[in-house]
């Protein structure tokens, strides 16, 4: 726990801010040591606050600065947040970003901050499996870098980048994929449909399919993916029959790749 900083504000706590802070408390940071700001807070957020202790909107104007603020607000709304936050004196506080596209230049205008980490994480954090993709910049001490990196490995996996432009290709693969992959579950559910199963079962096969095939990854994380699908393709079977019309004109492929990139430039757009 030596890693952990002795002071968090947490700025935002909808479903990533809130799985960030939940992560932290199950991690062992102490409730005392966290502060949350949040003007539209949930029920939910108070009854939390209430029962494990941390500080829910405390006065920022007489907030003391602390090690690591914590920026998990819309990137929309980060105009709106930047003024509440950059009377602090930045010295020793170390200000972590979960917007997409802000990039360190945006927010060092607003924010009189010289350490910036920037970081990506995903919705599978909520559960503890997240994959979160992380920069920070020369002013990031190693000290404050191992910090950073225990609060975000509270809510599942982290990767340092060594050029922050690649947060945006994180934002589009991890950050965004999710959503890909249950567009996937819904469209096996469609397609078992198709095939005169009833709708019912054709959703628990398409989910319980995807949530498997997730399972094994994770049980074999030295084994490609590739190789997970050589595993269980038999030569002229029914699975080589499936993944022929996928491979047909390389289309999927060609697809997710197109899709990845759009996604990358939304991510670059929003900072704009």
């Amino acid at each position: 726990m030596s890693d952990l900083p002795r002071s968090i504000l947490l700025a935002g706590a909808g479903k990533m801010g809130g799985a960030l802070l939940r992560g932290w408390l199950d991690l062992g940071v102490a409730a005392d040591q966290i502060a949350v700001s949040d003007p539209q807070a949930s029920d939910d957020l108070h009854h939390l606050a209430k029962e494990r202790g941390f500080s829910l909107n405390p006065d920022l104007a007489t907030l003391a600065p602390p090690d690591i603020l914590v920026l998990a607000v819309k990137p929309q709304m980060f105009g709106t947040v930047a003024p509440l936050v950059a009377h602090f004196d930045y010295a020793a506080t170390v200000l972590v970003s979960v917007m997409a596209g802000k990039t360190i230049a945006d927010m060092a205008r607003q924010i009189p901050a010289k350490a910036i980490v920037r970081t990506i994480p995903n919705t599978p954090a909520a559960v503890g499996h997240g994959m979160t993709g992380a920069f920070a910049n020369e002013a990031v001490t190693p000290a404050q870098k191992r910090s950073i990196h225990a609060l975000l490995a509270a809510v599942g996996q982290v990767e340092w980048l060594d050029r922050e432009d690649l947060i945006d290709a994180v934002t589009a693969v991890s950050g965004s994929g999710p959503a890909y992959v249950f567009l996937l579950t819904e469209c096996l559910a469609e397609a078992a449909e198709a095939l005169g199963l009833d709708a019912a079962l054709s959703a628990r096969l398409a989910r319980a399919t995807v949530e498997g095939a997730g399972a094994l990854m994770a049980a074999e994380p030295t084994v490609s993916a590739e190789r997970l699908r050589r595993n269980v393709t038999s030569p002229a079977g029914t699975t080589a029959a499936a993944l022929d019309v996928f491979a047909t004109d390389d289309a999927l492929r060609s697809l997710v790749t197109r899709a990845v990139a759009a996604a990358r430039d939304r991510a670059v757009a929003l900072g704009g």
